[in-house]
Order: structure tokens, then C-alpha cells, then sequence
């Protein structure tokens, strides 16, 4: 019998078309022979059937229609940014008793944010660059944040797609890039600069084990890879990366501890820069771009398998959770 699946994406943030481009592609990719789909698309605080205005009913979450109420067996999440990389809906499907995919609340929130997820890790004696957390209101000292050098890296702690970051390469640039991460979030982490190729892993459950997809070397066109190098093809992404197979495997070893740490579930993306042959933690993104121009695609194609298959794999593990 078939499972109908929700696959819930959009959202009021920036990151909201992305969301929808990836809610598409994965809703072609799904086996329509497991599953009946429907795109549930939150737009405004409300959550209704795409392209009509039904209503989900937030008692059960489930879709009032004229003639029909459709009930799911699961929420795909294909939603980036708040509220459900934040695990603010994991915390609601939880007291309802809805299956989802991914990470759960807790793990959800820690990762949101990306200055708490280095302070994990530290512990776990993962490489990363310095860094300094700042909050709205909150003064701070220009002195210390150019302590860590320059170029440096300012960034919304809690956003995705690089909105709101900014290389700064002068003093003079900074009180500027700081007020422009505010505009997205109301904590900025700003960061030493790590001169060095990115990379970026996949990685997800694979029936009772981890399994960790081939390693994306990223070739920006521009100053780092922001969001026209992400989604208007202004980078170079190559996969699998030219490393040699000692590096591939301290990356994909790395990839998978960090994933274990955290208590990640679902396909996760890890993205990090390597330093004189030291991968160096920039943050987990753990509902990673399902587009055709998003990277975990290209790397499920370069093991050989289909992103069909993987999406089976993340629905059978919600459903057996």
C-alpha cells in the first residue's frame, strides 16, 4: 500500500526559493510507485496544498479538502532555515505523533546554529578556524574581532545559503558586514580567515550503518561561495574532489564522526576547507539543497546510485524510527 508522504517546503525566509526548487526536483525524484506526494507549502504562517488554498489542519496536520481528508504517514522536510533546520517543527510533529525526516529537535537546534555547533566538536578535537559570537544590542569590541586577522569571515549564526556573509579584507569593511549579517539574524559569528579549497560530503543512514557520499571540491568564481556561486553557476564543483585517497579518507572519516557526534539522521551535508592536508570544520547543513544545482545530487550520481534510492533510504529510517 502506498505511503502518502508530505513534503513540506517554502517558508517566510530568504532561503524560501531555494526550498521550493528542491521540494520539486526531489518530489520528480520519489518513486511514485511507494508513495502518493503532495507538496505542502508554508507561506505566511500557513501551511496549505501547493498551488491551491487548502488549508493543513494543525490538529493532526493533515489536508482538508471538499471531498476528501488526507492523512500522511510522513513529513519529507525540504524546508531550509527557520523553522525546520531550527527544529522548531520536529518539536511540534513530535506532540502530534507525525513521522519526519532528519535530525531531530535537539540536534536540529544545536546545528542551527553554527557558532554552538563548534563548540561541540571542540570537544571531539575537530580543526576550525577561531571565532567570535556577537548579539544584537550587544556592543563589541572592534579590537578584538581584528585580533583574529584579516581578510576575515562575518556570517548569520543561524542562516544558510550565504545570505548575509561578507569577506572583509580591510578595517574599514567590517562595522558594515557585521550590520549586514544582523539583517538576517540577531546573532553574527564573525571568523578568521582559512586560505585553502572547500569541500563539501553527504552523508546518510544506510540501513544500520553510515555511509558517506563521494567528496565535492568547490572552485568559486568569486570571493567564497556565496550564494551566486551556489545557485547561478558561478563555481566550479568537482566530484568526485581531486584528493589524493589518504585525504579522501581523513575527509569521509571526519564527515562521519561529525555526523555521529551530532546525532544527525537523514542525509546531512558537511562542508570544510583543508589547510596544509588538515580539513577544517565550517559548519553541517542538515537539510541540504535538493535542486539540480545543489551538491548532494551530484555526488549521489558519482556513487552510482539514484537519488530515488537515497530518498528511500531517509524515508525508510523515519518510518523505522
Amino acid at each position: 500500500m502506498k505511503k502518502n508522504i508530505a513534503i513540506v517546503t517554502g517558508g517566510d525566509v530568504a532561503e524560501r526559493n531555494v526550498s521550493l526548487q528542491s521540494a520539486k526536483n526531489i518530489a520528480l525524484e520519489m518513486d511514485k510507485n511507494k508513495y502518493n506526494l503532495f507538496i505542502i507549502e508554508l507561506n505566511k504562517g500557513k501551511f496549505t496544498l501547493q498551488g491551491t488554498d487548502h488549508l493543513i489542519d494543525l490538529n493532526d496536520f493533515s489536508l482538508r479538502m471538499e471531498t476528501n481528508h488526507r492523512t500522511f504517514d510522513l513529513v519529507y522536510l525540504m524546508l531550509h532555515g527557520h523553522p525546520a533546520e531550527d527544529g522548531n517543527l520536529q518539536g511540534y510533529f513530535n506532540l502530534i505523533g507525525m513521522p519526519f525526516t532528519g535530525c531531530n529537535l535537539f540536534t536540529s537546534a544545536i546545528t542551527f546554529g553554527k557558532q554552538a555547533t563548534k563548540d561541540i566538536l571542540k570537544k571531539y578535537h575537530i580543526p576550525m578556524a577561531n571565532s567570535i559570537l556577537l548579539t544584537q544590542n550587544t556592543a563589541w569590541n572592534e579590537e578584538e574581532l581584528l585580533s583574529l586577522g584579516l581578510p576575515l569571515f562575518v556570517k548569520p549564526n543561524k542562516n544558510g545559503s550565504s545570505f548575509g556573509v561578507s569577506k572583509v579584507k580591510f578595517k574599514n569593511e567590517l562595522s558594515e558586514a557585521i550590520s549586514l549579517a544582523f539583517q538576517y539574524d540577531d546573532e553574527v559569528v564573525v571568523e578568521a580567515f582559512l586560505s585553502g579549497p572547500e569541500f563539501s560530503n553527504g552523508v546518510f543512514r544506510k540501513d544500520n550503518g553510515v555511509e558517506v557520499l563521494p567528496i565535492t571540491e568547490i572552485i568559486s568564481e568569486n570571493e567564497f561561495f556565496d550564494y551566486k556561486a551556489k545557485y547561478e553557476n558561478q563555481s566550479q564543483e568537482i566530484t568526485p574532489a581531486r584528493l589524493t585517497e589518504d585525504l579522501t579518507a581523513k575527509c569521509k572519516a571526519q564527515t562521519k564522526l561529525i555526523y555521529e557526534v551530532l546525532g544527525c539522521k537523514g542525509v546531512v551535508r558537511v562542508d570544510s576547507i583543508c589547510v596544509d592536508g588538515t580539513f577544517y570544520f565550517l559548519e553541517v547543513n542538515t537539510i541540504p539543497g535538493m535542486s539540480n544545482a545543489s551538491i548532494i545530487p551530484q555526488q549521489v550520481k558519482s556513487q552510482g546510485m539514484t537519488v530515488s534510492v537515497l530518498l528511500d533510504h531517509v524515508i525508510n529510517e523515519a518510518l523505522n524510527a
